[in-house]
């Protein structure tokens, strides 16, 4: 949908929502906060729903007949039904509580992996994944003797469909992909891979964790098999996220982690597995990071997803108008069109963590580092860049600031081998 089309939200509005976005870094500066691809700050409705939940809420979920328990367990099922709706799942039942992203994507490397794969199968990722979704199949191909195949990226920042056909084939398994790359922004054709990847009779799961936060998500209509997302990206507390999954094949699934709460039956000789989701709920669950993300939720599908990805949209235009002028910029990805709003970067000529220092004596706060994607940053010919990733509360102005802030960093930085670039800009 064109960005015209869609009526913009008042981000200066929403910004009184979030207590923190009010702080002055070292007690002077506005805090300009440009790092949401790591973590999201969370508005007020959050914030209450945590403090009623420990103040008036709060007792274990399940298999308790007392009133508070049964208050309790009430709220973190309409959490579950939340998620559901949100991603437009078929049945509750396919939502499962995490603590994360990562221990989702964990969860189906040993659940479904393990029991699954042999040596002679394969798994296919791409080059521009995080960490999160590389290293549990690495430890799935040292347990199995699979094979692990990967989709390359182009020069300007996009996945090379070209080679599925060869990657693609009767061996492979399972696909496991970015939506949106945390260090490129990279908005990947989820959806087309899948059907290329189901053709071949293999399972796909989605790394969700930057696109759910930012624009709407049909589990449905994307065909997925599973999908992964967190809730410290999208407004909700840190500890939990979710795994959505086929019911079918989450039924077919062995649990992974065994104790309280997964089981139907134990005795001295062995155990039953519970119904889903509990089945893969092992313990005492999030409870109240869950009811905390229900709360995130409904502030989303309040201010409207439509109007949150065509915001972004506009900032990451304008960072890349602004960095455009800086000689010895280089900006990491495609065009704005094709990316969410993560913009990473590198200076010809300065250190990357001087330049972070500089920003953030500003109170400009951005991330520094290889953003738990090695291999790409090695594709790339890059250690290391500076990141900055934008949401709804962040403003065209703060780019201004930002702008103000790079140029001061610049000026007063002694460049690598003395030499300074061609020029800085005067920012206005």
């Amino acid at each position: 949908m064109p960005l015209d089309d869609i009526l913009p939200l008042d981000a200066h509005a929403l910004r009184a929502d979030f207590p923190i976005l009010q702080t002055r870094v070292r007690d002077e500066t506005p805090l300009v906060y440009f790092d949401n691809a790591a973590t999201t700050q969370r508005p007020r409705a959050v914030i209450d729903a945590i403090t009623a939940a420990y103040e008036r809420q709060y007792s274990n979920v399940h298999r308790g007949i007392h009133w508070l328990s049964e208050l309790s367990t009430g709220l973190f099922e309409d959490a579950r039904t939340a998620v559901q709706r949100f991603i437009r799942a078929e049945r509750s039942c396919e939502i499962i509580f995490t603590p994360g992203t990562t221990a989702s994507i964990n969860l189906v490397a040993r659940s479904w992996g393990d029991a699954n794969l042999r040596a002679s199968d394969e798994v296919l990722l791409t080059e521009m994944e995080h960490h999160s979704n590389l290293v549990p199949w690495h430890q799935l191909a040292q347990r199995t003797g699979c094979r692990l195949r990967f989709l390359p990226v182009t020069p300007n920042g996009l996945l090379d469909l070209t080679a599925l056909d060869e990657l693609l084939t009767e061996r492979t398994r399972f696909v496991s992909v970015v939506a949106v790359s945390n260090v490129l922004g990279t908005i990947n054709p989820i959806k087309t891979i899948i059907a290329r990847a189901h053709q071949v009779g293999a399972l796909v799961l989605v790394d969700a964790a930057q696109s759910v936060p930012h624009d709407a998500t049909d589990v449905r209509d994307l065909d997925a098999d599973f999908l992964a997302f967190s809730g410290h990206k999208m407004l909700g507390p840190s500890g939990v996220g979710v795994l959505y999954g086929r019911e079918k094949l989450l039924d077919a699934m062995p649990p992974f982690l065994g104790g309280g709460s997964m089981i139907d039956r134990v005795t001295l000789d062995g155990f039953t597995s519970a119904d889903l989701p509990e089945k893969f709920e092992a313990g005492t669950p999030p409870i109240v990071p869950a009811i905390a993300m229900a709360a995130a939720v409904h502030y989303l599908e309040a201010v409207g997803l439509a109007a949150v990805s065509a915001h972004e949209r506009r900032l990451t235009e304008k960072m890349h108008a602004v960095l455009s002028r800086f000689d010895g910029v280089r900006i990491l990805g495609p065009d704005p069109g094709l990316k969410g709003g993560i913009v990473s970067f590198v200076i010809d000529g300065f250190n990357a963590q001087d330049v972070a220092m500089m920003l953030d004596e500003q109170g400009v706060a951005v991330r520094l580092g290889h953003h738990c994607a090695m291999p790409l940053h090695a594709k790339l010919g890059v250690s290391a860049s500076l990141r900055a990733s934008f949401y709804l509360y962040n403003t065209l102005d703060e780019i201004d600031r930002f702008a103000e802030a790079l140029q001061s960093a610049l000026r007063m930085l002694k460049p690598k081998g003395g030499k300074r670039p061609a020029s800085v800009p005067a920012v206005g």
